[in-house]
């Protein structure tokens, strides 16, 4: 199933196979448009490469956060070609500041950014 032109429902999958459940659909689908915006801005391809969606147990095995927002699947981890974690993070960060990206966490790693759609600013 397609969520925008360039993202599948299936790349958002928890990493053990389960797939983001039904209740979790209307998140999915609005971080899947945030993503889109990137990936239309940049030019190239964004590439969930860690965590969409994560089920409890899976959170545990990675130690993710107690109420990571990739439980709800309103989360993702990124890379995208030509970018370093720090560049992607900034230019998600001039277009939430533009009002074209929704405000929330970012998080820079050294494979990969954190983006998510938590409606706050959240930044480490």
């Amino acid at each position: 199933m397609n969520l925008t032109p360039n993202f599948t429902l299936k790349e958002f999958a928890c990493k053990d196979g389960t797939p983001v459940p039904h209740e979790y659909l209307p998140n999915v689908t609005e971080l899947a448009k945030n993503l889109q915006v990137l990936r239309d801005t940049l030019g190239v391809p964004v590439i969930i490469t860690g965590s969409g969606y994560r089920t409890s147990a899976h959170n545990r095995k990675v130690k993710g956060a107690t109420n990571s927002q990739h439980l709800y699947a309103k989360a993702a981890d990124i890379n995208a070609i030509g970018y370093t974690p720090a560049q992607l993070a900034a230019v998600i960060e001039k277009l939430i500041t533009a009002g074209k990206m929704k405000q929330g966490g970012i998080g820079i790693y050294r494979n990969f950014v954190h983006y998510d759609i938590r409606g706050t600013k959240a930044r480490w």
